[in-house]
């Protein structure tokens, strides 16, 4: 268990997601976390679902908390970080999760050196299942990032990478969740066309999808490899895989994660 008290500024969907991913593991008790939002119906909620301590006060939370989650949207990061700046001391680590908010310029708006941790997770943190990816910046020791990194796979996988990655973190694994929720829901209507009851057919997705990407990251094959192992000469899967070529299904898939990418290049270059 790791004797630190965590704190989340911002309480939105990512941010639950994280607190109860963290509760969930026994890394941290609830007795150990405190978190804000902007009313007092959210943190009804939150005191309700997790047993955390709440507060509307931001500056609570960065007084009372070792490590500061800033779970915030990236244009609410400046007013934030006025409100606790001041009472973010040298021994605190914030670690900041928003796209486009880069290491340099949540330096400059704390006016001070910092131990800063640049993160991107992703929603599936809510069951346990994240992809998360983590850049610290020179004032984080190695202790300081096994740490942060012990937090993040409480609530599934997590990667340290250089800053450069993040962009591309961004495609791959912080918005692709809603790429793969559209390809679920496009099987299930092609099942329900066919006649299968609708929640079946979501339930007959899903676990395609899950069982499919545990097998490859269990066995280690590439992905083209476990394709080529269900397409039998003249059978179904490759019929399908046919039409799904005619519509230039890869290359779409790689167009929408690089525009997604981009975006968050843009993202950075205006906060900077």
């Amino acid at each position: 268990m790791l004797d630190k008290k965590i704190g989340f500024i911002g309480s939105g969907n990512m941010g639950r997601a994280m607190i109860g991913g963290i509760i969930s593991s026994g890394l941290v008790p609830a007795s150990h976390l405190i978190a804000s939002a902007k009313t007092q119906v959210t943190l009804d909620t939150l005191s309700e679902q997790y047993g955390i301590r709440t507060t509307l006060d931001n500056e609570t939370v960065a007084v009372e908390s070792d490590i500061i989650f800033l779970a915030v949207k990236p244009y609410l990061y400046e007013t934030v970080i006025k409100e606790i700046k001041d009472s973010v001391t040298d021994d605190k680590i914030i670690v900041a999760i928003a796209a486009g908010q880069t290491i340099s310029r949540i330096e400059s708006l704390f006016s001070k050196d910092i131990k800063l941790v640049r993160t991107m997770p992703n929603t599936p943190a809510m069951v346990q299942e994240a992809m998360s990816a983590i850049t610290p910046n020179e004032h984080i020791t190695e202790e300081e990032t096994k740490m942060v990194v012990s937090l993040f796979e409480s609530f599934g996988k997590a990667e340290i990478v250089p800053e450069s990655l993040m962009d591309a973190v961004v495609g791959v694994s912080g918005s692709s969740p809603a790429y793969v929720y559209m390809f679920i829901e496009a099987m299930a209507d092609a099942a329900v066309n066919d006649g299968m009851p609708r929640a079946q057919a979501y339930k007959f997705a899903a676990q395609s999808v899950l069982g499919a990407a545990k097998m490859v990251l269990e066995t280690g094959k590439h992905p083209g490899e476990l394709k080529d192992a269900v397409c039998s000469p003249a059978g179904t899967t490759i019929a399908a895989v046919a039409k799904l070529e005619e519509g230039s299904f890869r290359s779409t898939v790689i167009a929408a994660q690089n525009a997604c990418s981009e975006k968050s290049r843009a993202m950075s270059k205006l906060s900077d």
